[in-house]
């Protein structure tokens, strides 16, 4: 089916479903000569996997990598990057309610309708088991973007329900994000997270809220006029992520409270780079770091709103493919809470996105 590759130079095709034999990713346009293991790419995918805690999902995948093509010798050849995970916890059975029922908020009652098919076993093609390959891909962005200097990209979980949490997007660290299960820096509002997601899944319930992400040290320039700004292609990299529902960069709906002579970032001169002459900065950065659908320098910032899981273990009203209405209770392993395992995800598309406008700028404009 149609859409499943994205980028335009840093070109990504996932494949697979969730309960099928596999699930990867084909790399098309990794420039070539780029230092790369398989353990680098295992480490973000162990950060991605399933079962790494009691507030996710139970299923318990290793999601063990496998190179195919495109690597020798430790380096990229330039060549297509194949990477293949294995499945190896299917428990299709626990899906079998879902052969002729649709889920409610799920995407069972679309795929059926625009394909006349679908695999119901887990979602299928609509599960976030998809989201392997974009994390794998997004090592290899990364490798990519450090040939434009050292350009960091950090996401965290900033909000869960009403609970909100206090952090430096300036200065956070990707260790400040790992030091607990729901990978929120602010130490006091994620033990309170923790205990409310736990809580939703002892009910048979789910919760949903926003993650944060920033990437610090983007040059000035990437991006491209009109339909291909910055801050669209970001916005459409994370909106394809299953159960996202929202975006925003900079100061986002909250700047629309705001008049322009408060919501404006002012520039100056930093003179801390006076062997060029002086930087370019802005004083605030509620542009979030792109103007005009280019980044001006300053640090990326967005979030990203996710739905609360929509299969929970709770009997809900439904019908079924004969037009019946019927009821559904889900079982199986899901996540009460897709934030902690969604901020790998998310720095792996904004990794995507950002090596796709470095090599068009490096392309265009030298």
């Amino acid at each position: 089916m149609a859409g499943n590759t994205f980028g335009s130079l840093f070109r990504v095709t996932t494949f697979g479903e969730s309960h099928g034999p596999a699930v990867g990713v084909i790399i098309d346009g990794c420039p070539p000569r780029l230092p790369i293991t398989r353990e680098e790419i295992q480490r973000e995918l162990d950060r991605r996997r399933p079962g790494q805690s009691a507030i996710t999902t139970q299923r318990r995948e290793p999601d063990v990598v496998e190179i195919l093509s495109g690597i020798h010798d430790g380096v990229t050849l330039g060549t297509p990057i194949s990477l293949l995970v294995r499945n190896q916890d299917q428990r299709g059975g626990d899906y079998d309610e879902m052969r002729t029922k649709y889920r409610p908020s799920h995407a069972d009652y679309t795929y059926q309708t625009k394909f006349g098919v679908r695999a119901w076993e887990g979602g299928g093609r609509s599960s976030a088991r998809e989201t392997v390959g974009r994390v794998a891909a997004g090592v290899l962005a990364r490798k990519a973007l450090a040939l434009a200097g050292d350009v960091q990209i950090v996401a965290w979980v900033q909000r869960v329900q009403e609970l909100e949490a206090t952090v430096d997007a300036a200065t956070v660290t990707p260790a400040d994000v790992d030091t607990n299960i729901v990978r929120c820096p602010d130490a006091a509002k994620a033990a309170e997270m923790i205990a409310l997601i736990d809580g939703a899944r002892k009910a048979g319930d789910s919760l949903g809220g926003v993650v944060e992400a920033v990437a610090r040290g983007v040059p000035a320039g990437w991006g491209e006029p009109v339909f291909d700004r910055l801050e669209a292609d970001l916005a459409k990299g994370m909106l394809s992520l299953p159960a996202a529902k929202g975006f925003e960069i900079g100061s986002g709906f909250a700047g629309t409270r705001l008049p322009g002579s408060q919501h404006n970032d002012p520039f100056y001169i930093d003179q801390a780079d006076a062997a060029q002459g002086g930087r370019v900065r802005t004083r605030t950065n509620r542009s979030g770091g792109v103007q005009g659908g280019i980044s001006n320098g300053e640090d990326i910032v967005l979030r990203v709103a996710f739905k609360p899981t929509a299969t929970i273990l709770r009997e809900q009203e439904t019908v079924d493919m004969e037009g019946n209405a019927t009821t559904i209770k889900a079982r199986g392993r899901h996540d009460p809470c897709v934030l902690p395992r969604a901020v790998p995800i998310v720095e792996a598309m904004m990794a995507l996105v950002l090596a796709d406008h470095f090599l068009r700028q490096r392309g265009q404009c030298g």
